[in-house]
């Protein structure tokens, strides 16, 4: 269960799946403009779209959550945008995008002040 009201980042474009903590840290500012340690989530896709890894800080260190599915590809949402690197979504919709429900892209995308991703209401 994902804690309600945590602001959850998706990257847009696919990742080496071997790069750990570091990496990722510095991907979260370079792409989303935030800090890794500010309470987010941070998701990233391989290029295969079937494994995902979600990083975050626990107020104790940094965690790393990876997934990988036996079959299938992870439905990876999209911007309206075509320069976005990154969009916004809701932790009910990370929730489904889990188990494997696409997640809706319908509905207007505006530019998230605080960051460079692009927020989907």
């Amino acid at each position: 269960m994902i804690p309600h009201g945590v602001e959850v980042f998706v990257a847009l474009e696919p990742i080496d799946l071997r790069w750990s903590f570091d990496r990722l840290s510095n991907l979260a500012l370079e792409r989303v403009g935030r800090d890794a340690r500010g309470g987010a989530l941070f998701v990233f896709f391989g290029r295969r779209q079937d494994a995902v890894k979600i990083l975050f800080f626990d107020g104790g260190g940094m965690c790393l959550f990876y997934k990988r599915l036996d079959r299938g590809r992870f439905r990876i949402p999209t911007s309206g945008d075509s320069r976005a690197v990154a969009i916004e979504i809701e932790e009910r919709e990370l929730d489904d995008l889990l188990d494997g429900i696409e997640v809706s892209t319908d509905g207007p995308s505006t530019s998230a002040k605080r960051s460079n991703a692009v927020r989907r209401h």
